[in-house]
């Protein structure tokens, strides 16, 4: 477990929420202001280092407390890549927290320009093109650490070739704070 307060916190609440749906009694929390604030989370739950769910909010628009909770239950329950998590499979579970700083504009001439550009490890990123968007933590770098793979998977996900760029692609960057169980 973290050793600061937010950490913590943020742990506990995004394992709480999903406890509670089994029936489970909360774990004991106290919440350190920051939950009070807007915040944009995502929720990644692993077993074995394997993904089990994953999904957050990339806008600050509800209080982080509220965030976290929402997206730790929509993580384990309603990723559509997985089936519901089972209450068998939560004591061999690992949460992970994001806390995402705001997007920022991340203006490219191309793909090349962008692929120079990008800090492997640092950049979380958004792709949108028309209605079609993906992001992927910076954590995604540690399973694809290169740009132009990063790149290509991250197109997919959006529902894209892997090949596909147009002048209308935007990009956007941000970082985050994690924290993970143990």
């Amino acid at each position: 477990m973290p050793t600061d307060a937010l950490g913590n916190a943020l742990l506990v609440s995004a394992r709480n929420a999903i406890a509670a749906h089994f029936g489970l009694p909360p774990d004991p929390v106290t919440p350190p202001p920051e939950l009070a604030e807007p915040g944009a989370s995502f929720v990644t739950l692993t077993q074995n280092g394997r993904l089990r769910g994953c999904i957050g909010s990339l806008e600050a628009q509800r209080p982080l407390a509220t965030d976290v909770a929402e997206n730790a239950f929509a993580a384990a329950f309603r990723d559509p890549r997985f089936p519901p998590l089972s209450q068998e499979e939560l004591a061999r579970t690992r949460v992970e927290v994001s806390l995402l700083t705001p997007a920022k504009p991340f203006p490219v001439s191309g793909e090349e320009d962008a692929l120079a550009r990008l800090q492997p490890g640092i950049d979380g990123l958004i792709l949108s093109f028309g209605r079609r968007r993906a992001t992927f933590l910076p954590q995604v770098w540690e399973s694809l650490p290169d740009p132009r793979q990063f790149m290509r998977e991250l197109k997919l996900k959006a529902g894209l070739s892997a090949d596909f760029w147009d002048p209308a692609v935007t990009l956007a960057r941000y970082g985050v704070r994690k924290w993970k169980e143990n």
